[in-house]
């Protein structure tokens, strides 16, 4: 399992990228990876890329919410991308494409 995070070269997009297990073990990097660019980047976009995520658990729903809260709640502009079949059933279940923007 890894997480990277990069900005966009116009400073307002965020996106975290995760590749194979999103649980409870990315739990203190998640949080870290959006909270540590409070004041440098205003507002952003985020997009959490898991293109490359193989699982993903409840504590990894948890974690978007959380990420969710801290960018704004219903203000928030989030995108959820590149989900295999299996990540999106759990995402559709889960009813978060009314609380995230699904690509």
């Amino acid at each position: 399992m890894s997480l990277s995070t990069r900005v966009a070269d116009d400073g307002k997009q965020v996106v975290i990228s995760i590749s194979g297990r999103f649980d409870f073990n990315l739990h203190r990097e998640f949080r870290l990876a959006y909270e540590n660019l409070a004041g440098t980047v205003g507002k952003p976009r985020y997009v959490v890329d898991l293109g490359g995520t193989e699982y993903l658990d409840s504590s990894a729903l948890g974690m978007l919410l959380l990420l969710r809260e801290y960018a704004g709640g219903d203000q928030s502009d989030i995108t959820i991308s590149n989900c295999r079949s299996e990540i999106k059933d759990i995402l559709d279940i889960s009813n978060f494409h009314k609380l995230f923007k699904i690509a």
